[in-house]
């Protein structure tokens, strides 16, 4: 008997998770470099295979909700209600990822990236990856006719939002301070062309 989708992927989810957990732990009790995968496979009682099949590299074990962030910016703009302003359901996503990571618990867990550089080059490259998923959902929607250039511009300031308001301290506070400054550059980037002329020339003269 076949078993059904849906148990199935809540096993896979659950697997991963405690491998995720058993990893962190680790990770916090021993340093990350003093950990091995092999080591965070038999705490986990898995396979270092099955290891693998959930998270590619060591330093994915981290980012746990790496491909779950990157989903849910991409459907901040594919899955918001009709007629919805763009900003605004982006600042609502990161609002919501910025009070996850800036948690007290997750303290801890950003002392020990900062102080990896594998680590630090590892969330550089996922922050790229989610500006370009990002970005590729901006240029598909029918709705915001902007140049690819202008939708890669905003979605790098939308996930570098992220990184500058979890370190400040109030980061809700920076979230909203930083997403005035996003709204601001998105309507020069949606006003008509000759209408941006008009605003580079007053810029100019009040210099």
């Amino acid at each position: 008997m076949t078993e059904p989708l849906g148990r199935r992927e809540r096993k896979k989810a659950a697997t991963r998770q405690k491998i995720a957990d058993t990893a962190l732990r680790l990770f916090l009790e021993q340093g990350y470099d003093a950990v091995g995968i092999r080591e965070i496979a038999a705490a986990a009682d898995v396979a270092v295979t099955t290891l693998f099949s959930h998270f590619t590299a060591k330093e994915a074990l981290i980012f746990e909700q790496d491909e779950d962030f990157e989903q849910r910016l991409a459907q901040a703009v594919t899955d918001r209600a009709a007629q919805e302003p763009l900003i605004p359901a982006l600042r609502r996503e990161i609002h919501a990822m910025v009070r996850h990571c800036a948690s007290d618990g997750a303290a801890p867990i950003w002392r020990m990236i900062d102080e990896s550089p594998d680590l630090r080059a590892y969330e550089e490259s996922m922050r790229l990856r989610h500006a370009e998923s990002l970005a590729a959902a901006l240029v598909a929607d029918p709705e915001l006719p902007q140049s690819e250039t202008a939708c890669r511009t905003i979605a790098r300031f939308v996930v570098d939002a992220h990184s500058l308001a979890r370190e400040a301290a109030d980061p809700d506070a920076a979230v909203d301070e930083i997403f005035q400054m996003i709204e601001a550059a998105w309507e020069v980037a949606c006003a008509p062309r000759h209408k941006r002329g008009i605003r580079a020339d007053r810029a100019v003269a009040s210099r």
